[in-house]
This record gives C-alpha cells, structure tokens and sequence, in this order.
C-alpha cells in the first residue's frame, strides 16, 4: 500500500489571523475590490498572503475573510490549504468563465452544480482517476438562495476546469459541450477537491465573462450585462459571509 502522508503540510503559525469560518475567494482583483467597495462590515485586518492579500472583516455581529486574486489550480489549492489550517470551514469562490454551452452569454451567473477535471492539482488529492469534482451541496444551494435574494438569474450545472486558457482548442470546446459543460475556468474543480480532503465546505460562483460556444473567441468584459451580474455575485457573496461568519466581536 503506497504511503501517502505528505511531508510538507500547511501550519497555523504562532499567530494565526481571526479569518472567521468562512472566507470568499476572489479570482480577480476587480472583485476583490468591488466587494471591498459593498460590504458595510469594517476592514479589521488585512495581510499578505502568498501574491494575494487577505482582508479580514469584522463586527459585533459577524467576521468573514475576503482573499485574492487568485489564479489556476495548483495556486487555489495552497490558498484553500492555508484558509483550512487558519480554521475556515466554509469556502466561496468568486470567479469568472468562458462561456462553452450555447445557452451561456456573457454577463450570465452560474452556480456549479460539478466540475470537470482537466487539472492537474486534484488528482494529488482524490483517486487520479477522478474526473469530477463536487461542491457541498448545502452551501451550494445557500449561494442559489442569496443570488435569487439580490434578484440574479443564474444557470445551474458542470463547468469545466482547465490548467491552460490558451490550449482551449476546438477539439476540447466540442468534447466538454459533448459532455454537457455550461463554461470553462481555470480553479474551481481543485477547490472542490482540497476542500473535500481537508472536510471544508466549498461552492462557488462564476460569471460568464467571454463565449466560446462557437469556437470563436468573443469577449464581453465590457458589457453592461457583465458588470451587472459581477455586482450582483458580489453581493450574493458578501450576504452569504455575512450570514454565515458569525463570531464574537471585532479585534
């Protein structure tokens, strides 16, 4: 039987941040401040955390942490690892996507119901064989009800988890549109899997910020359709922290 206990393993530190139980990370740093710019709960804290920053926010009521930006798999695991050994519990994940189904536009929310793993980071967590990667169902359907609460239509399916934003051939487009992918990104399917193996929640929310359904490339960055529905994932993500990171006080 092969001997899996790894060598390197995350540390809390002699002083580990108050994150709260729950953290957001943000895959851009265009949300990282959009929700900086939302949220009424004070900054009490904030600190390098490998390239991203963490902030920590905290009242009399609640303390939830914001952490970003954060770029590809094997990046996402560390920051997840590190959120773990600081005592979160619960994960979301702020991103954007590629649009791959033919129903996906840009400026479209999608809450993954699965990712698809076309990774490399989740196989050094799960079975190499494993090909899926599920978010908690519970906190899953607690970001539905949130974005539904800020009026946001959202799809609901498998999303697709590349390592390579520039291999994302026509080839590869048809096989995940085959299988019944809604978008492509580049973190979600290895959040999935840390969170998993480390009995953390995750779940995530995407906006649809280009398409590729049609085996062209066509950004919509600059809609007004995106920016809408990045503000209301925004949103949808700062009243789920807040709901869920209750804990006693400020620092």
């Amino acid at each position: 039987m092969p001997e899996r206990r790894a060598i390197v393993n995350p540390v809390k530190g002699k002083k580990p941040p108050r994150t709260g139980s729950i953290a957001i990370i943000a895959a851009t740093d265009s949300d990282l401040q959009m929700m900086a710019r939302q949220t009424h709960v004070p900054l009490v804290k904030e600190r390098k955390l490998y390239m991203s920053r963490l902030r920590i926010y905290a009242d009399q009521h609640r303390r939830f942490s914001i952490v970003g930006p954060v770029v590809g798999a094997p990046y996402a695991a560390m920051i997840v690892e590190s959120l773990g050994a600081w005592d979160v519990r619960q994960i979301l994940f702020i991103g954007w996507c590629g649009g791959v189904s033919i129903n996906v536009k840009a400026g479209d929310i999608i809450v993954p119901a699965s990712a698809m793993v076309d990774e490399g980071t989740s196989g050094h967590y799960c079975d190499p064989t494993c090909r899926v990667a599920l978010p908690a169902r519970q906190l899953t359907h607690q970001v539905q009800l949130a974005l539904e609460h800020h009026g946001a239509h959202f799809h609901n399916g498998t999303i697709w988890t590349t390592d390579a934003i520039f291999r994302e051939t026509v080839e590869k487009v048809r096989h995940y549109q085959a299988n019944g992918a809604l978008a492509v990104e580049m973190e979600l399917s290895a959040v999935f899997t840390v969170a998993g193996f480390r009995e953390m929640e995750a779940a995530g929310i995407l906006v649809v910020s280009d398409e590729v359904s049609d085996y062209r490339w066509r950004p919509g960055f600059r809609t007004p359709a995106f920016k809408s529905a990045r503000q209301q994932a925004c949103q949808a993500a700062l009243t789920l922290a807040g709901c869920f990171g209750v804990q006693e006080g400020p620092d």
